[in-house]
């Protein structure tokens, strides 16, 4: 008798061995490896520039894809700026594959990818890029909200562009928006510009130059309140001013107290209540910020915040004196844990939950229904989601999704 009893014994050896390679190959080749990057920097304390040149180099050598993988798993720093880094992978990114990076990226630390690829291409090329740059935000992987933060990114970019000149920035802002999103392209445009006037990220040494003209050491509410920011753009103006305001009120934004925010607060509510919508977005930035900070600047993970950081977040909210800032606050706060349906929701639903006041309870419940229907309007997802709301917003909820 040979090796095999008979034919079909045969046949079934000759099979599993097969298998056995081919599942062998699949492991290698598809189920991720270990990340020696990772390894090497979860025992390291490096500064911001000091990770900003490692993931360069990772990026460079490896490939901008690997590198976003890498900073999706490490262990950085606590206080590091993700979003900022994510933006320095994205730069590599568009300088190995252009526009066409845009497939890769994902609304992963906050959007940071797609803004690089937009902010590429502009520079390059300026407004003929326009019509590409809204070409390549409808494709920016996630949902209704990926498009318009893809523009907020750009906003960035046009302020570089524009060597700082805020004015000039806004005037090219203008030229984004389309009738059938009413112009909100343009808005979310300022909104990046304002956030990039008070960072200077992408070129330090014309921000350098420029940022005493458009910051009044005497005034916190500047550049927003000045008469070159048109009216229907201050809103989200003021909704980025926040860390000008932290620094503003003596605050190191590495590490900033109560006693800032107070003072924060305090600056919004400077601002006339005939100008209620700025008024608000004033307020509501400092929520939308608030989550940030509770998470330590780690923004990988915004939907899966405990209820102390939850809870921490509504206290800091009702340090203002004033009860519709605290409302604002808290409804931003939400707005950046949901992020458009894209963040784990289950965040957004315990910080409703923590609230214990049943007035702010009941509102925070009403703004996720808004946001559920809105962001995730026919989609199975948007539908589960409205179940898990207590009564009456299910009902309204589920009538709208």
């Amino acid at each position: 008798m040979g090796p095999f009893p008979n034919k079909n014994s045969f046949y079934l050896g000759s099979t599993i061995v097969f298998l056995s390679v081919l599942l062998g190959w699949w492991f290698f080749l598809y189920v991720p490896q270990d990340y020696i990057e990772v390894t090497e920097l979860n025992n390291q304390h490096l500064s911001f520039d000091e990770y900003v040149d490692y993931f360069e180099h990772v990026a460079e050598e490896k490939g901008a894809p690997y590198a976003f993988e890498v900073l999706r798993r490490v262990n950085l720093v606590p206080g590091t700026d993700l979003h900022l880094l994510g933006h320095v992978v994205g730069d590599v990114l568009y300088r190995q594959e252009g526009i066409e990076g845009i497939h890769e990226c994902t609304q992963d630390f906050r959007n940071a990818c797609s803004h690089s690829i937009v902010v590429g291409l502009f520079t390059d090329r300026g407004i003929e890029a326009l019509e590409d740059i809204a070409n390549a935000c409808q494709n920016a992987p996630g949902g209704t909200g990926a498009y318009t933060m893809c523009f907020h990114g750009l906003g960035h970019g046009i302020l570089a562009y524009s060597n700082y000149d805020f004015e000039q920035a806004v005037e090219l802002c203008k030229k984004t928006g389309t009738p059938e999103r009413n112009n909100r392209e343009y808005i979310e445009c300022v909104g990046g510009t304002t956030m990039e006037m008070i960072a200077g990220v992408h070129d330090r040494n014309a921000w350098e130059m420029q940022q005493d003209k458009y910051f009044d050491e005497t005034d916190p509410l500047t550049p927003c309140n000045q008469s070159y920011v048109p009216e229907d753009a201050r809103p989200i103006c003021y909704t980025y001013l926040t860390p000008h305001l932290f620094e503003f009120a003596g605050g190191n934004l590495g590490n900033l107290s109560e006693e800032i925010y107070i003072k924060a607060f305090k600056y919004c509510n400077a601002i006339p209540t005939t100008e209620q919508e700025s008024r608000d977005a004033c307020f509501g930035g400092l929520g939308k910020e608030f989550i940030v900070l509770a998470a330590g600047r780690d923004v990988r993970d915004l939907g899966s915040l405990d209820d102390a950081s939850l809870s921490l977040v509504r206290r800091w909210c009702a340090l203002t004196d004033d009860p519709t800032g605290e409302l604002v606050c808290n409804a931003n706060a939400l707005g950046s844990l949901f992020w458009g349906g894209e963040n784990n929701p289950d965040a957004s639903f315990a910080f409703c939950s923590v609230a214990t006041d049943e007035q702010l309870k009941n509102e925070c419940y009403a703004q996720l229904a808004h946001m559920i229907s809105g962001f995730l309007r026919g989609t199975p997802e948007g539908d589960i989601l409205c179940k898990r709301l207590p009564e009456p917003h299910r009902d309204f909820c589920v009538a709208n999704i």
